[in-house]
């Protein structure tokens, strides 16, 4: 049970996607409901054209095919579609069932740090380790 994609791009899909999914919703900026410039917090504001999506979205769609669909199979096993003795099952199951470019499936699941990291642990990664690596 070989993984082929570097644990380091997979930890980088990982901060990428929290830095996502941390996104609020835009500030309402009327003069009624104050003023977001004034807000620190308002970094964190989701827009249609965010580059922290943008960013993850180029990361993953530059990955070779294998890559790709072993950070599906990833995904799935840290979300528990597939225990760690059926990893290569998901791995060919993400190969065969690819409908839609990998990045719109993977953004488009919540929770998707956690489960990437859940399903590095799985397959005995130290995901603290690896983070650190990229970091």
């Amino acid at each position: 049970m070989a993984l082929e994609i570097a644990p380091e791009k997979v930890a980088h899909v990982i901060i990428k996607a929290r830095e996502y999914d941390v996104k609020v919703g835009a500030w309402d900026d009327t003069p009624a409901n104050g003023d977001a410039e004034e807000d620190p917090s308002a970094i964190l504001e989701d827009y249609t054209n965010d580059p922290t999506r943008a960013e993850l979205s180029g990361f993953i769609d530059r990955m070779n095919y294998d890559e790709q669909a072993n950070l599906v199979a990833l995904m799935w096993l840290g979300r528990g579609t597939y225990e760690k003795e059926e990893f290569e099952e998901a791995v060919e199951t993400a190969r065969s069932e690819r409908a839609n470019a990998t990045s719109n499936y993977l953004l488009g699941i919540p929770l998707l740090a956690d489960y990437l990291e859940e399903g590095l642990e799985k397959l005995g990664y130290s995901v603290d380790d690896v983070e650190s690596d990229v970091l």
